[in-house]
C-alpha cells in the first residue's frame, strides 16, 4: 500500500512540474501552428479575395506557388506568381519582363498577403528567430509575447523588420500583432484578430490595423496604447471568399 501511495505522489509530481514547466518560443509557435491546422497547410490550395485583387497560394510538401490575379486601373488583366523558381508576372499568358527592383516589389507584395493571411503558418521557416520576451495581459487574457526576427538572406529581403506576436497562453492562438518596418520611411503597426473562422480545418482571421505616430516605441508596449486608446485605426483588413483544398 505505501509502494503504490509513493508511486502515485511521484507520478504526481512529474505531472506537476510537466504542468509548470517553461516553454520556449519554439514550443509556443509549433502549438499555435498546430492549433490554427497544423499539417493542413503542408498540402493545401487556399483561395481567397483581398481587396481588389484574387489570391491562390498551393502547396505540397516542400513545393510551393502563391499566386495574385489582378487588374489595373487601365483594365489590364495580370497573373503574378512567386513559387520555388522565382517570382513571374504574366499578362495575357504572356511573360512581362521586370528589372530586379520591380520584381522585389511585387514578389514582397504578393508574400506579405499570403503572410498575413496564412499566419502562424510560416513562422517555422529557416530564417525566422524567435524569442520569448516573457507574458503579459491583454483584456483580462494572458499572452506570451514572441518576438520574430529575420535571418539576412537572398531570399529575405526585409530582414530589418521586427515582429511581434501575442499567442494566448490556454488555447495557443495569436489574438494580437505588431511589426516594425523600414521601407517607405518606415512605421509600426498593431493589429487585433477578430472574426475567427475555421476553413477545411483552418483557421482564419481578419484585424484591426493601428497605427503608432512614435517609430522608437518598443512593440512590446503597443498592448499598452492600444488598451489606452491611444493607437490609431488605419484600416480593417478582410478576407473574403476563402475556399481550402486539401
Amino acid at each position: 500500500m505505501k509502494k503504490i501511495i509513493f508511486l502515485m505522489a511521484v507520478s504526481a509530481l512529474f505531472f506537476s512540474c510537466d504542468q509548470n514547466k517553461e516553454l520556449t518560443a519554439q514550443e509556443i509557435i509549433d502549438k499555435a501552428i498546430e492549433k490554427a491546422g497544423g499539417d493542413k497547410y503542408n498540402n493545401a490550395e487556399i483561395s481567397f479575395k483581398f481587396r481588389d485583387a484574387e489570391y491562390k497560394s498551393t502547396r505540397k510538401g516542400g513545393e510551393f506557388q502563391l499566386e495574385r490575379f489582378i487588374t489595373d486601373s487601365t483594365g489590364a488583366e495580370f497573373h503574378d506568381v512567386l513559387n520555388n523558381e522565382g517570382f513571374t508576372r504574366y499578362h495575357q499568358d504572356s511573360v512581362v519582363t521586370l528589372n530586379d527592383s520591380m520584381k522585389t516589389v511585387y514578389s514582397n507584395s504578393v508574400n506579405s498577403v499570403h503572410y498575413f493571411v496564412q499566419l502562424p503558418y510560416g513562422l517555422n521557416d529557416a530564417a525566422v528567430n524567435k524569442k520569448l520576451l516573457g507574458k503579459d495581459s491583454i483584456r483580462d487574457r494572458e499572452y506570451y509575447e514572441v518576438q520574430v526576427t529575420f535571418e539576412d538572406t537572398e531570399e529575405v529581403t526585409d530582414h530589418e523588420d521586427v515582429y511581434l506576436y501575442w499567442v494566448d497562453t490556454e488555447n495557443f492562438t495569436i489574438d494580437y500583432m505588431a511589426y516594425s518596418f523600414k521601407i517607405n520611411d518606415g512605421g509600426v503597426r498593431f493589429r487585433k484578430a477578430y472574426n475567427p473562422h475555421t476553413v477545411g480545418g483552418i483557421r482564419f482571421v481578419d484585424y484591426e490595423n493601428y497605427k503608432a505616430d512614435d517609430l522608437d516605441i518598443p512593440l512590446e508596449e503597443l498592448d499598452e496604447k492600444y488598451e489606452a486608446r491611444e493607437l490609431e485605426l488605419l484600416s480593417v483588413i478582410e478576407n473574403e471568399n476563402i475556399e481550402v483544398k486539401l
